[in-house]
């Protein structure tokens, strides 16, 4: 499987999980994969810093503008190998079937 189609998978299977499942990312996970995804699908942060009050938006800006100059296909490679580390903290059938999946 290319980078492409496996972080294609990753996004898909982070974005369909369930808020209430088995799979729960912490906020920091949460964060490491929005900053990959961001510097994936557009490149350095081009947008201008959040507001002194808006603390989830400036935690977003900083996480995206920490990964400044990582490639496409190095932020893909990535938000997978998060992807594989937070699946493999779950002992599940579905868990391990993505982890399979995506190795």
């Amino acid at each position: 499987m290319s980078t492409q189609a496996k972080f294609d998978r990753a996004v898909a299977i982070v974005q369909g999980l369930p808020k209430d499942g088995p799979v729960q990312p912490t906020q920091e996970d949460q964060l490491v994969f929005y900053k990959y995804y961001k510097q994936a699908t557009i490149g350095d942060v081009n947008i201008s810093r959040p507001g002194i009050l808006d603390f989830a938006g400036k935690a977003k800006w900083d996480a995206w503008d920490s990964v400044k100059g990582t490639s496409k296909e190095d932020a893909q490679v990535a938000y997978v190998a998060k992807l594989l580390e937070v699946l493999r903290r779950i002992d599940t059938t579905e868990a391990k079937g993505w982890v399979a999946e995506l190795e």
